[in-house]
């Protein structure tokens, strides 16, 4: 279904407000409010990441079949000697240990371990820790390997600090213990720099179960050690009943030395290095920025949704390629609540703009229409036929009508337009409604509405209501009650202001304003001129009145003129016109000017005696006066028109019948009038050249006048296409906005050649 422009514009302004509030609140983030949301998307982009471990560092573990096979333990470190000399007959790379030698045993079993260590050549790592003495204490306790052992190898930390949840998710880079920095058992494995009281966070992409894992007893007894030729190999208990056991994500609680290890596997790829979470926080806000930008809601969601897995995305691709991490929660967070803002805001105003639609067209409503910016007045419209519409195109698609209807006068009237009841629509107009306006609309809505291959002619009346004398309810209810009245009366459109009773106060007032302008020769008369078809000069022209009120601005002649035939002024503002179009005859020769005459004046005795007394006053060229009379004034009393019509020619006067097509008349019944002139209405003559049925109707007008010695003006010329149309058939005079548009007589005379003018 078609739509015209929503009556609500969607909110844009308050970016900068939510983008602040979500800034707030995305800070909560950096002081780690939000560290189990961190940690979970941590653990999503390692399951996405998931992949197995080098294969170049292997774990020989103490397992249970280990420590079933000893029997006892501390083991004798003679057992921990024997590996030793296996793997180094092997050709393992490096050696390290993540069991605990900070205590003696018997000096026999010590110097056999210190003996190993030093037939390996010095190389073998063991391990260096520093804890808290207890859970209730704040004292530190550091362990190094007993002195016989420390003369033979490397010490490295083996320190594991879980976070405040119980987690293990990052390892030191390095310690310091016994006052010396020393890099941790995991960067020597790795071969990397150490430095002391840094962390790096464990890498759980890495699968734990892909890295190779042997027993104790087999390696030290010789059966696998083979294996290990090449290799890193990192020493420690795997056995549930050595404790020594810490929860990690995704993989639930393993062994220390398996942390040990995945913290060894993470360095390979390079130190893993952190993006400052107040970096990650700005780039969300930026991307909250855009997400906010959008006008409807799917559109925000959908931009919060690309920020976010963009955002995920590019971390996860640093992550994997670049060592890079970083605390993403406080950009996300910022993200979604600018998004959830700017929603909530755009869902209130699609509620409000909701109230102010009319659901079956799309139009906005009556509630828009009082809501918005006011111009001078209403406009209002109602639609004839309407029952018989709905019932031609089917209730359901009067909506689609209605529509449609919009989108066809929205441009035309510059404004949008609203439905305020079932058929009647609205618009606002900034300068208060204007001859040429109505006359663009009037021509406009000649064309039918097309509705799923049916054309519908439409009929609407209109009705003008200004602001000046009541609120914006009280003018849209006057405007659509001035539509009515004027579809009651079968004309094109109403003034609310003065279409009111004849007791009115505001009519009387007007009418009293009315008879100053006369008396002061203040109402102005335009000339509209003619065009001679074959001799293509201006040789006639019709004197359409003007008021410009003082306060209230150019008043329309359609809207004053009913008025002052109701209130006998008629007769003083034709007078006045004929009195001006007779003063432009003296100035102008081979020219004739008409004067419309209403119905009223045609028997009225006083106006006819007015009127010889000022045609005494003029010479030759009241010859070249002509009184138009339209045809449904002449037809309402017959044997009156001819008697009246007939006395106006005898004095001179031209009589030429206006709007010929639209009332009952034949062209055989008229000859019975003493008509020189016939002028076919508008309606008729705008679409002939392009309308079969209209131009039959023209084209056999003018030939029955001018068989009956009339000749022919068309009006409502406003194309090329429709003049030559109008001289192929024979029109004598052509009238419209394409030869000319009213002008005040100066401006007339200007148009004329000097050859019409007089001396």
């Amino acid at each position: 279904m078609a739509r015209t422009s929503s009556p609500a514009v969607r909110p844009r302004t308050g970016r900068g407000i939510v983008l602040v509030i979500a800034a707030a609140i995305g800070a909560l983030g950096l002081v780690g409010a939000l560290a189990p949301v961190e940690h979970g998307l941590r653990t999503m982009r390692d399951a996405v990441r998931d992949k197995p471990a080098s294969g170049e560092l292997h774990i020989v573990e103490i397992d249970a079949r280990s420590l079933k096979s000893v029997d006892r333990w501390p083991w004798p470190r003679s057992e921990h000697a024997r590996l030793i000399d296996a793997l180094t007959h092997a050709g393992a790379r490096t050696i390290a240990f993540d069991v605990d030698f900070s205590s003696r045993s018997t000096p026999a079993e010590d110097t056999a371990l210190a003996k190993a260590l030093a037939r390996a050549g010095g190389g073998v790592i063991l391990p260096t820790l520093r804890q808290a003495g207890s859970a209730r204490r704040s004292d530190l306790i550091e362990s190094l390997p007993i002195a016989p052992l420390r003369e033979h190898s490397f010490l490295g930390a083996v320190s594991i600090l879980p976070d405040a949840d119980g987690y293990v998710r990052s390892a030191p880079l390095g310690i310091i213990t016994a006052g010396t920095p020393r890099p941790s058992l995991s960067t020597m494995l790795a071969n990397r720099a150490g430095t002391a009281f840094v962390d790096f966070p464990i890498d759980f992409a890495i699968d734990p179960a892909t890295i190779p894992r042997y027993s104790f007893v087999d390696v030290s007894r010789g059966g696998q050690a083979s294996a290990l030729a090449g290799k890193d190999v990192l020493i420690g208990a795997t056995a549930v009943e050595m404790g020594d056991r810490y929860a990690v994500p995704r993989y639930g609680v393993i062994p220390g030395v398996v942390i040990q290890a995945l913290a060894a596997e993470t360095l390979r790829n390079g130190i893993p290095r952190r993006i400052p979470a107040l970096l990650f926080l700005i780039v969300g806000l930026i991307g909250a920025w855009w997400a906010i930008g959008a006008a409807r809601l799917r559109q925000i969601a959908l931009r919060a949704a690309t920020v976010t897995i963009v955002g995920l995305a590019t971390l996860t691709a640093l992550e994997e390629f670049a060592a890079l991490t970083g605390a993403i929660t406080p950009a996300l967070l910022a993200l979604w609540s600018a998004a959830m803002l700017r929603m909530m805001v755009v869902l209130l105003a699609d509620r409000r703009a909701a109230a102010r639609i009319d659901a079956e067209s799309g139009l906005a409503n009556r509630v828009a229409l009082r809501e918005a910016e006011r111009g001078a007045a209403v406009i209002a419209g109602v639609i004839d036929r309407y029952d018989e519409i709905a019932a031609t195109l089917g209730s359901d698609r009067m909506g689609g009508f209605m529509a449609r209807l919009g989108e066809r006068l929205a441009p035309a009237v510059g404004a949008t337009i609203h439905r305020i009841e079932e058929r009647v629509i609205a618009w606002s107009s900034a300068d208060g409604p204007g001859e040429e306006a109505m006359d663009r609309l009037r021509t406009l809505l000649l064309h039918p509405i097309e509705i799923d291959g049916r054309r519908i002619d439409v009929r609407i009346a209109l009705g003008v209501a200004r602001h000046d004398t009541g609120g914006s309810t009280t003018a849209i209810d006057a405007a659509a009650a001035a539509a009515s009245k004027a579809l009651e009366r079968g004309v094109f459109w109403a003034d609310a202001m003065v279409d009111a009773d004849d007791g009115g106060l505001d009519t009387l007032s007007l009418m009293g304003e009315l008879d100053t302008a006369i008396d002061r020769g203040d109402i102005a008369v335009h000339y509209q001129p003619k065009l001679a078809l074959a001799s293509g000069r201006i040789e006639s022209a019709e004197a359409l009145v003007r008021w410009t009120h003082p306060l209230r601005g150019p008043i329309r002649p359609d809207l004053f003129i009913p008025l002052a035939e109701r209130h006998d002024r008629i007769d003083r503002l034709t007078l006045a016109v004929t009195r001006a179009a007779l003063d432009t005859l003296q100035k102008a020769t081979a020219v004739s000017i008409a004067v419309n005459l209403s119905a009223k004046l045609l028997a009225d005795a006083r106006f006819n005696r007015a009127l010889d007394d000022l045609l005494g006053d003029y010479g030759p060229q009241v010859d070249r006066l002509i009184f138009e009379v339209t045809e449904s004034a002449a037809m309402a009393d017959m044997d009156a028109a001819v008697a009246a019509l007939e006395a106006y020619r005898a004095r001179g006067i031209t009589i030429s019948m206006d709007d010929y097509g639209t009332g009952q008349s034949t062209l055989s019944y008229l000859r019975r009038l003493p008509i020189a002139e016939l002028k076919i209405d508008r309606m008729f003559v705008q679409h002939a050249h392009v309308n079969a049925d209209d131009a039959v109707l023209v084209r056999s007008t003018i030939e029955l006048a001018h068989q009956l010695g009339i000749r022919v003006v068309a009006e409502g010329v406003e194309d090329q296409g429709c003049l030559d149309f109008l001289r192929d058939c024979g029109c004598d005079y052509v009238q419209g906005w394409l030869v000319g548009k009213p002008v005040p007589q100066a401006d007339f005379l200007a148009a004329i050649p000097p050859a019409q003018q007089a001396a």
